[in-house]
């Protein structure tokens, strides 16, 4: 439920992985830009040495372009409010969730996220309009909902692969210092 008021230091409201769960990331943080930066840095940091590199960085886009258009749209012309951001890795996905209280999608709809038509010079390409279609070219089974003043975005982000090893089995390359 997103009714905490109270904010912290970079705008979180409430933080963390259930007890014992290195699976789950969950935060609650205002619709700001750095509360944005700090989420991404902490989802990102929770699954980072269970995922490949290049899975960690479409989780970092997708979930970049998502909150930065909670924050740009949803709570446009609103103070900010809260978003809900929870992670789930199960199996070869990272299944998602971010909730917020900001404005319905137009038509209480998901964007169609096609591609802008490219400019025929690099002087002329569109800023926006680019955000759902990575959103949706970088995500499996999207869907939104609006319920009780809440949007409720779900998605999940397939993973490439496995690692089998962390990081502390990892073989060291670089030469002893002592």
């Amino acid at each position: 439920m997103l009714t905490d008021s109270s904010t912290q230091a970079g705008g979180i409201l409430r933080d963390g992985p259930a007890p014992g769960d290195g699976d789950l990331f969950r935060q609650v943080f205002s619709a700001e830009p750095t509360a944005v930066r700090i989420a991404l840095r902490g989802a990102v940091a929770r699954f980072a040495r269970r995922i490949t590199p290049d899975d960690a960085g479409t989780l970092e886009l997708a979930l970049a372009e998502v909150l930065n258009n909670v924050v740009e749209h949803g709570y446009a012309g609103l103070p900010p409010g809260p978003v809900r951001l929870d992670l789930r890795r199960a199996g070869a996905a990272l299944h998602c969730l971010v909730e917020d209280q900001g404005h319905p999608m137009p038509g209480r709809i998901l964007p169609e996220g096609a591609m802008p038509s490219l400019a025929t010079t690099a002087g002329g390409l569109a800023e926006g309009g680019w955000g759902w279609a990575l959103i949706r070219d970088l995500t499996t089974d999207i869907c939104y909902t609006r319920e009780n003043g809440r949007n409720r975005l779900t998605f999940r982000i397939p993973l490439t692969a496995q690692l089998g090893r962390t990081a502390a089995k990892m073989p060291q390359y670089l030469p002893n210092s002592a």
